[in-house]
């Protein structure tokens, strides 16, 4: 029998072995000739037509789902598709501007210089994930003091899911940061990285006083998987990497998989290929099941959560399954809004943020993790960012404006918590 064991776990390793080569051996995905249009969307109809392209995600890919307010979707169409794509527009009536023309032209143009590339660790380019760790471990080992690891669990995968929890003094009030849920969101865990650079080194003032008065727990690659597959294989990648039992597309919209209103409300989908695709029960994927039971696990820890994700420029509040409902302290959660949204339009760059609850500003998202943190945990503080921009590179910001989107994540985090601590949630 001890024999038979060690076969098998042999020939699990091989398996796991042979999926990373394939991994890192196969060609990535191209998007060449791959176009991204804006679509105005008047009616049930429309509405209807657009939410059966999204179901075919390899040849439509959302990019910004239909939200009431602007009345669009941006949409990457495969260029084989193009026609019956202009067709079905005209159809129903449906107007389009194409706002990004090459998609692949965005990808290639992340790609940064060889001096660039042997140049420290810093933010005028996007790391892949064991980067990311190998200077997780040099802040860790460099701020001994005031620093400690803490291990959310595993992914589907076998990744280790990795925070920094960041601590001056014993008694700080405590502030959850989750970054990269999406994987393709790649501004994302390059501001939560600058974010964690910041709070160690700066030597504002404010910023300073942000650091020693907080303690601050950030995970700065959540979808770990996600994360490296957009790396190693597919740039626009957006999902976990689980199989599905009886369907051959992979992955879970880990940000629909929490057991808070799941699936209610059209708030995601029970399609496995959606990228909305909210996973067969609550919990269904590893890493959001262990993300729940690790903050339970410290729930007396922190008080505020957030989750950083891209694009669109918004503070979103709870609640995500409805708009007919607003929590009761939804006074003070627009007061902090407009005090975030007012501090980074204050900066030379201008850019504006729009605030309030997930369903009346945007649309309706249902398992998300910071409704989950908001109705389960009762933390009354919890807001998702969406990063720059508007549309024009959507997930393909580039990497010279990193450091710009950083600095508008700081002026807004600085009037967010004092906002916070003033209305007495810390």
């Amino acid at each position: 029998m001890r024999l038979l064991w060690l076969c098998v776990g042999a020939l699990a390793l091989l398996l796991v072995l042979a999926s990373a080569a394939t991994l890192k051996d196969s060609p990535k995905e191209r998007y060449d000739g791959y176009g991204v249009y804006r679509l105005s969307v008047k009616n049930k109809l429309q509405q209807a037509v657009i939410e059966q392209l999204s179901q075919l995600s390899s040849k439509y890919n959302i990019w910004k789902d239909y939200d009431e307010q602007s009345q669009e979707v941006h949409i990457m169409v495969a260029p084989a598709e193009l026609q019956h794509f202009q067709s079905l527009l005209s159809l129903h009536a449906i107007s389009s501007e194409q706002i990004i023309e090459n998609v692949q032209d965005l990808i290639d143009a992340e790609q940064v210089t060889p001096a660039a590339d042997s140049a420290p660790f810093g933010w005028t380019k996007y790391y892949e994930l064991a980067e990311i760790e190998a200077w997780l471990d040099s802040v860790l080992a460099a701020y001994p003091t005031v620093t400690e690891e803490f291990i959310v669990g595993q992914s589907y995968e076998g990744r280790t899911i990795r925070g920094i929890k960041i601590s001056h003094k014993a008694g700080n009030p405590g502030i959850f940061i989750e970054s990269n849920i999406h994987a393709r969101e790649w501004i994302t865990s390059a501001s939560a990285t600058w974010f964690i650079n910041e709070l160690l080194t700066s030597q504002e003032p404010a910023v300073r006083n942000l650091a020693d008065s907080y303690d601050w727990h950030i995970v700065p690659v959540f979808n770990v998987d996600g994360f490296e597959y957009s790396h190693a294989k597919n740039r626009m990648w957006r999902k976990t990497r689980q199989p599905h039992a009886t369907n051959e597309c992979i992955g879970v919209d880990a940000n629909r998989n929490f057991d808070s209103h799941w699936l209610e409300n059209n708030g995601a989908s029970s399609n496995p290929c959606s990228e909305t695709f909210a996973g067969d029960v609550p919990g269904s994927e590893p890493e959001a099941k262990a993300l729940t039971e690790y903050l339970k696990t410290i729930e007396n820890e922190f008080s505020v959560y957030i989750s950083f994700h891209s694009y669109g420029q918004y503070l979103l509040s709870p609640y995500g399954h409805t708009k007919e409902e607003f929590p009761d302290n939804y006074d003070d959660l627009l007061e902090i809004g407009e005090a975030f949204a007012t501090a980074v339009e204050s900066l030379p760059y201008g850019t504006a943020y729009r605030y309030g609850s997930t369903a009346d500003v945007l649309y309706v998202a249902t398992g998300t993790s910071v409704d989950w943190v908001f109705n389960e945990l009762n933390k009354k503080v919890a807001f998702t960012i969406e990063y720059r921009d508007q549309g024009r590179y959507g997930f393909i910001l580039p990497p010279v404006q990193i450091l710009p989107n950083c600095q508008e994540l700081m002026a807004g985090m600085l009037a967010l918590i004092d906002k916070t601590q003033e209305l007495g949630y810390l």
